[in-house]
């Protein structure tokens, strides 16, 4: 469905503590029990997968945790569509109505089949009995994201609900520090209830997903607040539509650039990059700059956020240079291949700044 799916290192890791809780039932089961978690976790993301697809959201890619995926959208309208209204709630529901309703489903096949097999003898989940936790897996990984505990779905309704009143950034981080308080009773919860390994877990992977979160809020928040104007470059080469290839890549040889603003006059006309210069020449021989370069394109202005570009970069086009235009001049531009240098000394320059204001 050109969704990249990501799993998260602590995964496959997993497995390894698996063997470890239930070694006195073999290898096997505990493996078992282990798939048996990450069918659930499939279960999950592909409801909410299906249900992204009906709200007509965009995908880029799926992290996917022991607790569910965490989800990055390919634009900032899918991204805002997907925090807002009813689409936020179909989203949130859908996780846990698929866990639970395979759940129900699965009991009443299995008591259906043999009203024998002991569906509620405690524990419920354990690698001894992978039939009994083939059903309480789906059913406790539906109930665990009804906490308001974010990055869980519940947790994603609460923050939104005072998200207009206090900022994306102020927002986001509160329920990050909500999430994290949870994970951490849940884990002492489960330390002081004779170490149970499943509240452990669970507010272990609880803690993961708020940090991931956290982190993506924190950039969110310092990228929104740069302009345009102070981390382009002002000092690039441009192309026009007339240059042939063979001189085209003469200046590239004297130029850093892999990416060039194509101008004909004031005008921005198109955007090319060394690499598709090169292979032109290489299949077709010289011609002219016009009939290799990307009309698809957007343009940002100075006082635009340095986030609205990133967004604009990743957002499937693509591109690995916004051009910056004033009056429908180009008067800078900001790539990937420049963005972090740029960041990194506008960071330095604030420093100095804060310091001499003391």
């Amino acid at each position: 469905m050109g969704v990249e799916m990501r799993v998260h290192a602590f995964f496959p890791l997993l497995a390894l503590v698996f063997l470890g809780l239930g070694a006195s039932a073999g290898w096997p089961r505990c493996l078992g029990l282990f798939l048996i978690l990450a069918a659930a976790v499939a279960t999950r993301e592909m409801a909410r997968l299906l249900a992204a697809a009906w709200l007509g959201l965009r995908l880029r890619a799926v992290l996917l945790l022991p607790i569910g995926g965490l989800f990055a959208y390919a634009n900032p309208e899918s991204q805002k569509n997907a925090d807002q209204g009813s689409a936020q709630l179909v989203l949130a529901l859908a996780g846990p109505l698929a866990n639970v309703a395979t759940a129900l489903i699965l009991a009443a096949a299995i008591l259906g089949a043999s009203a024998s097999v002991p569906l509620f003898t405690l524990p419920l989940v354990t690698s001894a009995y992978l039939l009994r936790s083939l059903v309480w897996m789906q059913f406790f990984l539906g109930v665990l994201h009804l906490l308001p505990a974010y990055p869980l779905d519940c947790g994603r309704l609460v923050r939104s609900r005072f998200a207009h009143k206090r900022g994306f950034a102020l927002d986001g981080r509160s329920a990050v520090v909500l999430g994290q308080a949870l994970a951490l009773a849940l884990m002492l919860t489960g330390i002081l209830l004779r170490f149970d390994p499943w509240l452990i877990l669970a507010g272990f992977f609880i803690m993961i997903g708020a940090q991931i979160e956290d982190q993506g809020v924190l950039f969110q928040s310092v990228v929104d607040t740069v302009r345009m104007s102070e981390v382009m470059l002002t000092d690039f080469a441009t192309l026009s539509p007339s240059d042939t290839l063979a001189d085209a890549l003469l200046r590239c040889v004297h130029s850093l650039q892999d990416e060039f603003p194509v101008v004909r006059g004031p005008q921005l006309v198109g955007i090319v990059s060394r690499q598709r210069i090169v292979d032109a020449l290489r299949n077709d021989g010289n011609g002219y700059i016009q009939s290799v370069m990307s009309r698809a394109f957007q343009v940002a202005r100075p006082e635009d956020t340095l986030g609205a570009a990133i967004r604009r970069i990743t957002a499937g086009h693509g591109m690995g240079l916004i051009p910056v235009a004033e009056s429908g001049r180009v008067v800078g531009i900001v790539s990937v291949q420049n963005l972090m240098s740029s960041m990194s000394l506008l960071a330095e320059q604030r420093r100095m700044e804060r310091e001499a204001a003391r």
